[in-house]
């Protein structure tokens, strides 16, 4: 879907490959659907650190003459979609910072929810912000931290924070990988030809060639230096909190996130639920490209109903276009989908969607799948609950308000998309699906959050649910 609901970020690191940089830019490039607006690279030769990066996509910001600035053995890089902090170059990552026991450069993929009242205590002690990312406060409690040396700054600084962070740091001579002690984003290790390999979703090991090797486990700091692998357990907590829409929507279908679980078969499974949970005659099933795809295919097996693609894609649409002046009804939709007529005129579809955010473009891919595709009906199915709470852990969702399912019944968003039926995939269906369900979190399904608000915070949670 092309969703209200956006990426979160990526990041990729490598330690102990002579092209650390070239991979880690194949890196990115395999992790770009996590964010599109910024990315950078950091790499070190084991003396010093070198950094590029810009505003917009992997390949448009990393030339070969760029690549060749990133000298060193190992690299860190990020690929932004901004979850708090504005587009600007300035909040791009790596974040490298100069303090006491030498340089240090941060990527991370989350959200820090005790972010605002950290960075309101460390400003008040005299620190100066050069972003308005919140891994910037990571940043500043490292070099604030009174630690004998790094790792134990490292420790204070992490066992301070609360959020979801799955984290790469990158020194002179090592690299660190941190995951949150609740495991909210995916991060796993691998190896090419004896380098170690970590990244947010195993789809980058697969463009390198390298092998996935495990997870990093929630609330491990994995050190990767010259004496090999260390890991510690700093952090705990009372339970796991996978973030569930990784499998609905964020990860890309070939990876294996959260314990080796394939995306795409999970997909499917979902719409196999589906199907199992809303039974209804109909001429041909058909996806809302891409991340419809798995379930649509699902869905068609299960019912028995022929999957076909019937709304064509257009793969070229940039984040930015320019609309003619002469009013073109849906031009937004249309720009990236176009229903095949041919296929779809006089029958009944079933029409396979991750997720309704708004409603908005739902309603206009029904209309467009009557007017442009001549469909007798439209039964819109969604192959996941309806989405009532807004994230606050790394994704950028809408307030509470403006999810229509927070605010409307089932038969109401029906009407207002337009569509003769509409039904979800229901949240005890998704846990069926899910293994060991009680380890994800449905917040974003149930309202149920993990991980508390501090402070002020809290408080600004408590209005945005009124």
């Amino acid at each position: 879907m092309f969703h209200d609901i956006h990426e979160e970020c990526g990041v990729f690191g490598i330690y102990g490959h002579p092209e650390a940089a070239n991979l880690t830019y194949l890196g990115l490039y395999a992790l770009q659907h996590r964010g599109q607006e910024g990315a950078g690279i950091c790499s070190s030769d084991g003396r010093q650190l070198f950094v590029e990066k810009s505003m917009g996509l992997v390949a448009d910001i990393f030339s070969e003459k760029r690549l060749r600035r990133l000298p060193g053995y190992m690299a860190i890089g990020h690929n932004r979609y901004s979850t708090a902090g504005s587009s600007v170059l300035k909040n791009v990552q790596p974040i490298v910072a100069n303090f006491a026991l030498g340089t240090l450069a941060i990527a991370h993929n989350g959200n820090l929810v005790s972010a605002p009242d950290l960075r309101a205590s460390l400003e008040a002690q005299g620190a100066i912000f050069q972003s308005s990312s919140d891994s910037e406060v990571i940043v500043h409690l490292v070099a604030q931290s009174k630690g004998a040396d790094f790792y134990e700054r490292i420790a204070h600084a992490v066992t301070q924070i609360s959020g979801s962070f799955s984290m790469l740091i990158l020194r002179e001579k090592e690299l660190i990988a941190i995951r949150d002690p609740y495991g909210v984003r995916p991060l796993s290790l691998g190896m090419k030809n004896g380098a170690y390999v970590v990244a947010s979703e195993t789809c980058a090991f697969d463009l390198i060639g390298a092998t996935y090797i495990r997870d990093i486990e929630p609330g491990e700091v994995l050190i990767i230096g010259e004496q090999g692998l260390e890991s510690l357990k700093i952090l705990h907590s009372q339970r796991k909190a996978f973030c569930v829409f990784e499998f609905i929507y964020f990860s890309r279908p070939d990876s294996n996130i959260f314990g080796g679980q394939n995306v795409n078969e999970m997909r499917k499974e979902f719409g196999r639920q589906l199907a199992r949970e809303s039974r209804i005659d109909a001429d041909l099933v058909i996806p809302v490209p891409d991340s419809g795809v798995p379930a649509a295919l699902g869905f068609s097996e299960e019912s028995g109903i022929p999957f076909d693609f019937g709304l064509i894609r257009n793969h070229y649409v940039g984040r930015t276009f320019i609309e003619p002046k002469h009013s073109i009804r849906h031009f937004g939709v249309k720009i990236k989908l176009n229903p095949v007529r041919q296929l779809l005129e006089g029958k009944r579809l079933i029409v396979i969607d991750d997720s309704i955010v708004r409603g908005t473009t739902s309603k206009k891919i029904v209309k467009m799948l009557r007017e442009g595709g001549h469909a007798k009906e439209v039964h819109l199915k969604i192959s996941s609950p309806p989405t009532i709470g807004p994230c606050f852990y790394g994704i950028d969702t809408p307030t509470r308000s403006e999810l229509i399912a927070s605010t409307h019944l089932l038969d109401e968003i029906k009407k207002y998309v337009t569509a003769d039926s509409l039904a979800y995939l229901s949240l005890d269906g998704l846990k069926k699906i899910v293994p060991n369900s009680h380890n994800f979190c449905t917040a974003c399904f149930d309202c149920n959050y993990p991980i508390s608000f501090p402070g002020e915070h809290h408080k600004q949670m408590e209005f945005l649910f009124k």
